[in-house]
């Protein structure tokens, strides 16, 4: 298949599956622009963890963000890659693929981290958490979104259409926030239909 064939075919998928989600009261770009909405203003380095599929990172790319993409499954991002190229905006994304427990980047490296939707699979949340915070730079942000009750429910029952079983953690995002608090972050919640979101502000004194 041609590259040109190979671009348009995944973007078919990707409005499929939007279509897909939002027959089940899920509209992925609506709560994706929710999560960007409340995290604003944004400046400097930006990092996402958990490329997936790509629906934030078209989201960041679409409102002139550049920003580095990490996932630890290179063929999930290989749709990311795909959806960007769709819109011209590859120049935007730095695609890497990387285990978000050992990060390779130096300390202090970003000013604001996102991780949307990643939270309820973790096996090892607490070691994410302390490589988020080390990459931070004083004075950024970390963004962490998942699932609230209801969008669990969605997600649930798009799985149980499928055949599938979702697998997650229901009270991670708990873990985040309390982890915040006790290293001195301040932390504002935000949530929409389906989505809870934590913003977690670091001091500018912090160091």
């Amino acid at each position: 298949m041609q590259e040109k064939d190979k671009v348009e075919e995944n973007h078919k998928k990707h409005l499929d599956r939007i279509a897909f989600y939002r027959s089940f009261g899920y509209d992925l770009e609506k709560e994706r622009d929710f999560i960007l909405d409340s995290s604003l203003p944004l400046a400097g380095q930006i990092l996402e963890i958990g490329t997936g599929k790509g629906h934030f990172a078209l989201a960041l790319a679409k409102r002139g963000f550049s920003f580095v993409t990490i996932d630890i499954s290179e063929e999930e991002q290989e749709f990311a890659k795909l959806n960007i190229r769709y819109l011209k905006l590859e120049k935007q994304a730095d695609f890497r693929i990387e285990n978000a427990e050992r990060l390779s980047f130096p300390d202090r490296t970003f000013d604001a981290i996102f991780s949307i939707n990643v939270f309820h699979h973790l096996q090892k949340p607490q070691d994410v958490l302390s490589e988020i915070i080390r990459l931070l730079r004083p004075g950024g942000k970390i963004v962490l979104s998942d699932f609230n009750d209801k969008g669990l429910e969605i997600i649930n029952a798009c799985h149980e259409h499928e055949g599938r079983k979702h697998d997650y953690f229901k009270h991670r995002l708990d873990e985040a926030k309390q982890r915040f608090i006790k290293e001195g972050f301040e932390v504002k919640e935000f949530e929409s239909n389906a989505q809870r979101v934590l913003v977690a502000r670091q001091g500018i004194h912090k160091q």
